[in-house]
């Protein structure tokens, strides 16, 4: 890692590859296209610290469901970019930035993204959360894997409810974040639960309650369409009167452009459970009932946020495609425009940024995948060897290996590197021979 620059408080930063490196991350990128698992794992053996091998062969070990390698492929991946630490890189300043551009910085956002998939999954949320925060703060104007589509989630998991009501309130003057779904939703979901707090004084009770019960009933008019979904992922029957209304019933839904559709699923998806408690349903039905009454009553305000879905959502950027491919929410991912789908896709770097800063000359792909879905794709990338349904090997081959073929042979080829080989460590000194003339023993 280098220094680029400090201007205006900050200081940029990037990773450099030596020239080694640079013919390793060639001979990396020659084994995916080779369709031959064995390969990654032997240039691994021979590179134990390639960043972009340990990430890729992390994703199989995961879905092969070997999660206790898969973290520990990532943990040393992570480990290899921190010993590459430039000495004023800061993970705690929150003024240290890397361009998610350059491709060589990109590693680094994949693999914490994966160490923060891993803390949550395994019921860490507050960890998670602090992971989430780090990324979001490597370069917060872009935002390349949109955390901010996640941070809510992990705030609301870790019941950190003052910090996520704190970010809406300094970030929603210059960033708009009551137009994300998410946020529309998790923070008044926020104030609901933090006046459940037993200890809150009556007068904090009532305005932490009325801002909830506030901001709850502009979502659900900008947001109409995600009432219907959320009660059916929450196994809820809607009350005959909302469920025939023409403003929540099934037209909400299906009127709503296909970007704010990829949005409320990718919400839901993930953030659904946290609406399944009783009080925090009723409390949901109270305002929905509040708006019905609303939009009876010919609210302008009706009107007006109808106008803003319609312009506001065409289509969305692609740092939220990214992130809903490395979410593998499937309602999310099923709900990817077709130009996003049928491009060709790597594990180890989805939807690269259009305006990639290349710092040295990569060879092209041998072999680039031009169709498929977005699910294909990203399995061809993990595992090479992987067909879909209905394709067909080339070059006349009377078999093609199946899924689970491809599966069980890289896994039986990581398992046997981490079983025999040792990775070196970086850090430790080299021992240096005794002086003088000795024996061999």
């Amino acid at each position: 890692m280098r220094l680029l620059e400090s201007r205006r408080g900050l200081s940029f930063f990037a990773f450099e590859h030596s020239e080694d490196y640079q013919q390793t991350q060639h001979r990396f990128t020659a084994a995916v296209d080779s369709m031959e698992p064995s390969n990654i794992v032997v240039l691994l053996q021979t590179s134990p610290y390639h960043v972009d091998s340990l990430l890729q062969l992390s994703d199989a070990c995961r879905f092969q469901e070997d999660q206790e390698m898969a973290r520990d492929l990532v943990e040393r991946a992570l480990y290899s970019m921190e010993c590459a630490f430039h000495p004023l890189f800061s993970l705690t300043s929150g003024t240290c930035r890397l361009d998610y551009r350059r491709p060589e910085n990109r590693s680094f956002y994949l693999a914490l993204y994966k160490q923060m998939s891993f803390l949550e999954k395994r019921g860490c949320p507050r960890t998670a959360l602090e992971y989430c925060k780090l990324i979001l703060s490597l370069e917060p104007d872009e935002d390349p894997l949109c955390m901010l589509l996640l941070i809510d989630h992990l705030a609301l998991r870790a019941r950190n409810y003052e910090y996520l009501i704190r970010l809406f309130q300094e970030w929603e003057a210059h960033r708009n974040l009551s137009q994300l779904p998410n946020f529309a939703f998790s923070v008044p979901l926020a104030y609901f639960l933090l006046s459940q707090q037993a200890d809150l004084p009556e007068q904090e009770f009532a305005h932490a309650r009325g801002q909830a019960s506030a901001l709850l009933q502009q979502a659900l008019t900008m947001f109409p369409g995600a009432l219907m979904p959320l009660l059916e992922h929450c196994s809820v029957r809607p009350d005959a009167a909302v469920a025939g209304h023409r403003f929540f019933g099934p037209d909400a839904e299906i009127s709503q452009p296909p970007a704010l559709s990829q949005l409320v699923s990718l919400y839901l998806g993930r953030s659904h459970f946290l609406w399944k408690e009783p009080a925090t349903m009723s409390w949901l039905e109270e305002n929905v009932r509040e708006v019905l009454q609303a939009v009876d009553a010919g609210d302008p305000a009706v009107e007006a946020c109808e106008s803003r879905r319609k312009a506001l959502y065409q289509r969305a950027p692609r740092n939220i495609h990214r992130h809903v491919v490395l979410s593998e929410i499937k309602e999310a991912v099923a709900a990817l425009p077709p130009d996003v789908t049928t491009q060709p896709m790597v594990g180890f770097d989805p939807l690269p940024p259009r305006d990639t800063i290349y710092s040295y000359v990569r060879p092209e792909r041998l072999s680039p995948v031009s169709h498929g879905n977005t699910i294909a794709l990203f399995f061809r990338s993990l595992l090479p060897n992987y067909t879909a349904e209905g394709e067909r090997p080339e070059d006349g081959a009377a078999e093609g290996l199946n899924h689970n073929q491809g599966l069980n042979r890289l896994m039986l080829a990581v398992r046997d590197m981490m079983a025999n080989f040792h990775f070196r460590d970086l850090e430790a000194p080299r021992e240096e021979p005794p002086e003088g003339d000795g024996e061999w023993d």
